[in-house]
């Protein structure tokens, strides 16, 4: 990989509604990571933010064409590369 790729990196917490990312990483195992894989969480999977809850948590993203919502703190175990 790259410096440049690397520069793009964040995780999905972070990417403001309506922002498309790329899954770089699920950064965790057991049931949390197999859960997020279930739900379309995996490598390469083109994510877009749909909109944060009043209180920024929990959001809402479209992935595989199916609307989740994820905690904030789930989010943030999610690296993404932005687009």
């Amino acid at each position: 990989m790259d410096r440049r790729e690397d520069d793009n990196r964040t995780h999905l917490g972070a990417i403001a509604p309506g922002g498309q990312c790329t899954v770089a990483r699920v950064g965790c195992d057991g049931c949390l990571g197999q859960r997020l894989g279930d739900l379309g969480l995996v490598p390469g999977e083109t994510v877009t933010v749909v909109r944060n809850a009043p209180l920024r948590d929990p959001i809402e993203i479209k992935v595989s064409g199916f609307l989740v919502s994820l905690r904030r703190c789930e989010a943030s175990l999610v690296e993404v590369t932005a687009k």
